[in-house]
Order: structure tokens, then sequence, then C-alpha cells
């Protein structure tokens, strides 16, 4: 192994925090799921877990700037594999988001996320000036867009949203003339109300953003979940009902609790101390790619590290927003915690990429 890939160099206490992490959401997938059919997912997320950790070190080994080198490649890749959604995927409750392959569910936009990672490094990395123009940002938010709205027609909302940030991020690192993000302030006012009266979204979507302003006015439909949750996280007060005995997750009122609901039931059964350290876990995170943004060695890796930071944090406050009531509904997995191995999967390829650009910061 070469000096700059070094085992004493990689960033021990992201990977570190990252399998804490981990480890919380196996015990409360095990505790939601003991007695329903879901009750070999603890051990799933395990093995899927071993394998995370696997592909981070793939994702550490291979430089990143090859990575960023083949980005159109790849590119065409993520969209490929996006429109063979609508040919070979699974559709499960009216959603065609999945592609089948033996028995695991490979779900291609939550590993596009890496690709839009590299993506806009490598187009703000090749900008000239010390500021985005308007034709470069229109270029790179169609080229973000392309897989968006394939995304969105699987229909996925929530993954979907998850590209903005990393776009966003990009941009702001960049520098953006004011009157640019005045025109893009005043195209989502417009495209807003438009798309709600037309059939740009879906009625289960109108319908989670209607119950978020008020749940309830539909407490038995639409409102439901939202409700639910609320009462589980206050039902877990300061230290929590214990493992296996939190009476909202138990008795199956909160839905999906191992997937976009866990922090609900984590909430419930750990209460409001699990809570907090949880979050404290999630911020020593963000913190750690952070850093390893400032140490970077060329303007590529600090693109990297901030879009995965960005991308990881609007996971965290829309999922967190959606449990407590102060964000819709929408299907945005909580990372690390959330039972699914196609997130978790992709997630520790984005924390290798994190490492990727750790280990080679004193790289020429």
């Amino acid at each position: 192994m070469s000096r700059h890939l070094s085992f004493r160099d990689f960033d021990w206490p992201l990977i570190t925090v990252s399998v804490l992490l981990c480890s919380l959401g196996i015990l409360q997938i095990f505790s939601a799921t003991h007695e329903t059919v879901w009750r070999d997912a603890w051990w799933k997320q395990i093995l899927w877990l071993a394998l995370g950790l696997l592909v981070m070190w793939v994702a550490t080994s291979v430089d990143y700037h090859a990575l960023i080198h083949h980005v159109p490649l790849l590119y065409l890749a993520a969209v490929a594999t996006l429109l063979a959604v609508f040919f070979f995927g699974k559709l499960v409750f009216g959603s065609r988001r999945w592609i089948p392959i033996g028995s695991f569910h490979f779900q291609a936009s939550e590993f596009v996320k890496l690709v839009i990672i590299l993506l806009v490094a490598r187009y703000l990395t090749d900008v000239k000036g010390e500021i985005l123009e308007g034709w470069d940002l229109v270029k790179l938010s169609g080229l973000v867009g392309v897989p968006m709205i394939l995304v969105m027609l699987q229909p996925d909302l929530g993954t979907a949203l998850t590209y903005l940030p990393i776009l966003g991020a990009g941009c702001f690192l960049t520098g953006l003339r004011w009157r640019y993000l005045a025109a893009v302030g005043v195209l989502l006012a417009v495209l807003l109300p438009v798309g709600w009266y037309s059939n740009a979204l879906w009625d289960y979507q109108k319908g989670r953003v209607e119950s978020f302003l008020n749940p309830d006015s539909d407490p038995r439909g639409r409102g439901y979940q939202a409700i639910q949750s609320k009462i589980a996280v206050g039902a877990g007060g300061m230290w929590g009902k214990g493992v296996t005995r939190g009476t909202q997750t138990q008795l199956r009122f909160l839905p999906v609790p191992h997937t976009d609901f866990i922090f609900s039931a984590f909430a419930e059964e750990h209460g409001f101390a699990g809570v907090v350290f949880v979050l404290i876990l999630y911020f020593v995170l963000l913190m750690q790619i952070i850093q390893n943004a400032q140490t970077a060695a060329d303007r590529a890796g600090v693109y990297l590290c901030m879009g995965v930071a960005a991308l990881l944090l609007f996971h965290i406050l829309v999922n967190v927003g959606m449990v407590v009531g102060r964000m819709p509904v929408v299907g945005i997995p909580l990372p690390l915690l959330s039972y699914g191995g196609s997130n978790l999967l992709s997630t520790f390829l984005m924390l290798g990429l994190v490492n990727n650009v750790r280990l080679r910061r004193f790289v020429n």
C-alpha cells in the first residue's frame, strides 16, 4: 500500500461515528420489527453494513481524480439506469423505483447521488473565473435536472429533491451574483403554484403537503403518519420506554418504524437523551466531513466533501423535521439509521469518497 493509503491516515473518527450510528439503527430495526414480517431486517442490515464498509474501502482506493475524469461515462450510465427502471423496475405501492436483482431490490436513484456529486465537482472545477456565470449555472442545472426529472417520474419526489443541495452547495462555494439568486427565487415563485395547480405533482404528493399544513383535517388518512409520529416522539419523555417497549411502535400505530419513521421509534424508546446523543453523532460526522474539505488538496476535493455534507445534512433535517411535524412527509430515509441496502451502500460510498479526499491531501 502506498504512503497516501496508509491505514493510520484514515479518518477513524468519521468511520467510528458512522459504524456507531449504524449500530444504533440495527438495534432500533430489531426493536421495531421483532414480531413482524420484517423480523429478519436487523441481521440483513448487519450484512449491508459489512458490505458498506467494503464498498467504502473500494471508493477510498480509487483516486477521486480518476473518478472525476470519467464523469461523462458515469453520468450516461446513471441516466441509462434510471431509464431502465421504467422498463424493468418493480411496481411497489404505485411507484416504480427498484430493479429486482435476485432477492435484492436495487434503487438506482440512490447511487445517482454519487454521480451528481462527482458531476458538480468536475463542472465547477473546470469553471474559469472566480464566480459562476449565468450560462454555466444554466448548463449545470440542466445536467442535474435530467436525472432529477427521471426520478420524479418514478414517482419519487423525496429522492429527486436530494440532488438540489448538492447543486446548491457547489454553486454557493463557487460564488454567485445576487441577480442570479434573485432570478432563481423568482423562477421558484412562479413554478411552485404552476406545479401545484397543474399535473406536475401527483395527488398523493399534494395530499402530503395538505396534511402537513393541517394534519387534523384527515387524522385517519393523510394526516395519520404525522400524528402518530408526533405521539411517538412525545411518548418517549426524557429517557424513553426502553427497547421493544414503545407502545406506538410495538402496537403498530407508527407506520414503517424501521425505515422513514425510524427516528420516531427511536425517540419513543430512547427518549430525549437518546435523540440528543444521535444528533450529536450526526454533528460530529458532518464536522469531520467539513474538516476534510478544509484540508483537501484541490478544489475538486472541496466540492466532493461539501457535496456529501450538504446531502447528508438535507437528509437529516428533512427526516427529523418530518417526524416532528415541521416538514411534509416525504420518502427520505435517515442516513445510516434507516433500514435499506441501497441507501446504506450509497452513503458508505460517499463517505469513502470523503476518505479518498483525506488520504490524498498531501499528494501533488
